[in-house]
């Protein structure tokens, strides 16, 4: 058996028995360069194994998930898309006329969420920024 991918590894961590087609879904995570939903990620891991069916990519995600290997996110598109959740802290801007979701990290933001809540009197222990945005180009198209 070669190196696990990092999704695998971390089903094997927690003691997670792993299929054939788990495997195959946490490779198809683990190899993931976007945040794809379900329906992508039965597409990807149907072509690594043509016997995988949807309702165990859903099982298997919803496994996943519950156990903190994955993380959901919900864009506004209507789509559960997911991502690996042990990933450094990121934030996302979801392009609305693709969908593209492109990720980001900027130290000033983070400064400026941890001082907010100290000045609301709390500590901040987590939090999930989305913004939502047009290519600058499109937006002066709205404009008109």
């Amino acid at each position: 058996m070669g190196v696990l991918d990092r999704i695998e590894q971390l089903c094997v961590d927690k003691g997670m028995r792993m299929t054939d087609q788990r495997r195959v879904v946490a490779r198809v995570l683990s190899n993931a360069t976007d945040h794809p939903d379900v329906e992508e990620l039965y597409r990807r891991s149907a072509a690594v194994d043509p016997h995988i069916s949807i309702a165990t990519v859903y099982r298997t995600v919803r496994l996943f998930e519950e156990a903190g290997i994955i993380a959901r996110h919900e864009f506004r598109d209507g789509r559960a898309r997911y991502e690996e959740a042990l990933q450094d802290h990121h934030d996302h801007l979801i392009d609305m006329k693709t969908g593209k979701v492109i990720e980001f990290m900027d130290e000033e933001i983070e400064a400026l969420q941890a001082a907010i809540a100290r000045r609301l009197g709390y500590r901040l222990i987590d939090h999930r920024l989305e913004l939502y945005g047009v290519p600058l180009d499109a937006a002066e198209d709205t404009k008109g």
